[in-house]
């Protein structure tokens, strides 16, 4: 396909759409960290977690406490465990979104 055949405004807009593109830059997507469980509060449905680095929440290494996004997924581990989870923030709480037994 010749682009003198593509119409001047398509043009303009796939231009468009790739400008926007390499402003936003990539988006940052949640990657599973390694952890120990060091508390569950099932009746909270919130975890305590001895962490490390979160890259997508460019949070470093530390024990802190999330929301479960899923409760069921606590009835998977047990403190001591350790595990690989995935984090976002969701609704303005650092929340678990994946966990599951380290292997």
């Amino acid at each position: 396909m010749n682009i003198q055949t593509i119409p001047l405004s398509r043009r303009l807009a796939a231009l468009g759409l790739t400008a926007a593109a390499l402003l936003l830059g990539p988006t940052a997507q949640a990657q599973s960290t390694d952890a120990e469980v060091m508390k569950i509060d099932k009746p909270q449905q919130k975890i305590t977690l001895r962490h490390g680095e979160i890259k997508n929440l460019d949070m470093p290494p530390m024990t802190m406490v999330f929301r479960a996004q899923d409760p069921a997924m606590l009835d998977a581990v047990k403190v001591g465990d350790k595990v690989k989870f995935d984090a976002d923030k969701v609704g303005g709480q650092y929340t678990v979104t994946k966990l599951a037994p380290a292997k």
